[in-house]
This record gives C-alpha cells, structure tokens and sequence, in this order.
C-alpha cells in the first residue's frame, strides 16, 4: 500500500520541536557550540564561559585586549554566529 500523506521525518522533528517549545534552547546550545568554529582555537581559548539569556550572549574573556577588539566587531560577529545556526538566537553580545 502507498501512503499519500508522508512527510520527510526531518519536517516532523522540526514541527514536534517547534510545539513543545524546544526549538529555541536546542538553537541556544547549537550556538554555544558554535563559538569556537566561527571565531576559531585561539579566541577560544581565551573565552572562560559562554551564556545565552534573553537573547543576549554573554562571554567571559581572560583578556581586557581581545575584549576591546571583539566589541568593535561585534555587530559582524552576531550575524555570523546566526547564520551558522541558521535561526535567529541572539541579538547582542556582552564581554566580561
């Protein structure tokens, strides 16, 4: 017997996460993940801790210098870490 109404089990995934409110947090921790791909090994050794709350990222640094040179790019750096996710996660940044 043929189905008519199958769907792809990634459509149903996404659907079933988006109803259960899950979507989200699974996005949050895709993005932390995300840090030391998009800005590489050696910034991100210099990152103590990584936190998302109300769709601000904030990251803890052991260097006042690299603090100052990623604020100065830190408009570039929230889309980056959102496109590679591919949703809309966080809207600002805060260094410590």
């Amino acid at each position: 017997m043929k189905r008519n109404n199958a769907e792809p089990i990634g459509n149903l995934i996404r659907t079933y996460l988006r109803q259960e409110s899950l979507e989200a947090p699974l996005n949050e921790q895709r993005l932390l993940r995300a840090w030391p791909e998009v800005l590489g090994p050696t910034i991100a050794s210099y990152t103590r801790e990584l936190s998302i709350r109300n769709q601000t990222l904030y990251v803890h640094l052991s260097s006042a210098a690299l603090r100052q040179e990623l604020m100065m790019g830190r408009d570039l750096l929230v889309r980056n870490l959102n496109r590679h996710v591919g949703a809309q996660v966080i809207t600002n940044i805060i260094f410590r």
